[in-house]
């Protein structure tokens, strides 16, 4: 996000830069016990990016129609779109940066870019091999998932561009776990007509935000200290799977926890997650399965930020 500018809210920019690059340099993560993702191929490396700017200097043209100094944003999506061919790292968060310092570097004028992206996911498909099936390095479907984005804010400083701000997010992770959560405990007044559950079929929709220590890790993947929305995906599935959890509450902040014990380079992690738990139709019986439907509107949501200094206080 930018910051005002004396007090004025003042940036403009360009949205749905489609981007589509071919074989981008593969990205490789440290293995983590609770996923199998050790990385991917970048054969096609495509985003959905955002490019904000901002600057005492566009004042006139929003006072005096005066375009002097507007850099079409036409031109921005022409500029985002050249410079991703020149991408050489294998990570998001790096080309928002390169992005965003080249543009500092050829418009002076501009003090700060706020860049984000959303990641296009496409999967490799599964074609026969010598010894079995193997992922195809040529044919990849677009997969309708859950998916990544990042955001970075740069300014220009003393010693040159720097990232004042940055944000990792894994967007539209839907879970249903179809028995061991409960919801029971809950003020009862003149108010409350939702049952006490023990045993409840919950449904969540789900997004996953963090932030790094040090940027540098989202910035370069060699450092071998990235951290991919796969895995963060997979420690949710695991901590979803092994809780019998009192309240989405209480889930994610134990996802929360793990995330944080499983990579000590991240800082926070935050959440934003739907209450879609469905509604019951026929109840389970042991020897036979329920019947459920769709939840009605309005429905429950949960905001929540687990940080270092809550690891700590559970570890101590």
């Amino acid at each position: 996000m930018l910051e005002p500018i004396n007090g004025r809210t003042m940036f403009y920019g360009k949205s749905d830069v489609l981007t589509y690059r071919t074989y981008a340099k593969p990205l490789a993560v440290t293995p983590v016990p609770e996923s199998s993702f050790t990385g991917c191929d970048n054969i096609i490396f495509a985003h959905n990016i955002t490019f904000a700017v901002t600057g005492e200097a566009f004042l006139p043209s929003f006072s005096e129609g005066d375009n002097s100094m507007v850099v079409a944003t036409d031109s921005m999506k022409n500029f985002i779109l050249r410079n991703t061919a020149d991408y050489t790292g294998s990570t998001t968060e790096g080309l928002l940066q390169l992005l965003s310092s080249r543009f500092l570097d050829k418009y002076d004028h501009v003090t700060a870019v706020s860049v984000s992206a959303d990641r296009l996911p496409f999967e490799q498909v599964m074609v026969p091999g010598g010894e079995g099936l193997k992922q195809s390095h040529l044919v990849l479907r677009h997969s309708n998932n859950e998916s990544y984005s990042a955001s970075l804010t740069i300014k220009r400083g003393e010693n040159g561009t720097e990232v004042i701000a940055h944000e990792c997010r894994l967007k539209d992770l839907q879970l249903i776990k179809v028995s061991g959560s409960s919801f029971y405990g809950f003020v009862r007044d003149e108010y409350t007509t939702l049952p006490e559950s023990f045993d409840r079929p919950l449904y969540i929709f789900l997004n996953i935000n963090w932030t790094y220590s040090g940027v540098e890790h989202a910035l370069d993947g060699d450092l071998g200290q990235y951290v991919a929305a796969e895995q963060v995906r997979d420690i949710a599935h695991s901590a979803f799977h092994e809780l019998n959890s009192p309240s989405i509450q209480s889930l994610i902040y134990q996802i929360g926890l793990r995330v944080l014990s499983r990579f000590p380079q991240l800082a926070t992690v935050s959440f934003e997650s739907n209450n879609r738990t469905w509604e019951t139709i026929v109840e389970p019986e042991e020897t036979k399965g329920g019947v459920f439907t769709e939840p009605r509107p309005p429905y429950g949501f949960q905001g929540f930020s687990v940080s270092r200094a809550d690891l700590a206080g559970e570890t101590a």
